[in-house]
């Protein structure tokens, strides 16, 4: 059959583009902080209300030029809003599921739960210093690991003076909680 005959589709293209980040495992809340949750709201209010706009328009004028088919702002265009379209609709679902809490709100808790900002020494002696965060705002690289996480998993509920066994693949460690603090993260 004629080429020309045959309907194309963008799958092809959805094929390169990168995959949404994963979703929270069945039955879990979607835990986070009120400045986490600010920054996906930001983000999203971006991508709706300036990026998008500007895209589709640079798409209606390059579509005017006429043929679409060698048109590279026409094709870029329609690839990046496939990429905006659904980074907001992963957003908005996130934020319309999310269960803000604020770390600062809890008093007088010795216990590690969502939110505190806990201080490790291993057995080598050396400290760490996690905040137990939001999936969608961990960042192991400044100390925020998600609640979900093998290491938060391990550290939940512990109190200061406790310790704590580590598994993870490879390896076994102890920790011992030195300090459990909840503050603004």
């Amino acid at each position: 059959m004629n080429k020309a005959f045959t309907k194309e589709t963008d799958e092809s293209a959805d094929a390169e583009e990168p995959q949404a980040p994963p979703p929270l495992p069945p039955g879990l809340k979607n835990y986070i902080t009120p400045v986490g949750y600010q920054r996906l709201k930001d983000e999203l209010d971006q991508l709706w209300k300036v990026e998008r706009p500007a895209l589709v328009q640079t798409i209606t004028w390059a579509a005017s030029n006429g043929d679409r088919s060698e048109n590279g702002d026409y094709i870029y265009g329609k690839k990046r809003l496939r990429e905006i379209d659904r980074r907001i609709r992963f957003l908005s679902k996130r934020l319309e599921n999310a269960v803000v809490v604020d770390p600062a709100q809890r008093l007088d808790c010795d216990q590690v739960f969502f939110g505190a900002t806990v201080t490790v020494c291993r057995s080598d002696g050396t400290e760490s210093t996690y905040s137990i965060v939001g999936v969608d705002e961990a960042d192991a690289g400044r100390g925020l690991i998600s609640w979900v996480s093998p290491l938060a998993r391990t550290l939940l509920k512990a109190r200061e003076g406790d310790t704590v066994i580590l598994r993870i693949p490879g390896r076994v460690e102890e920790l011992v909680i030195v300090e459990i603090a909840y503050r603004r993260i």
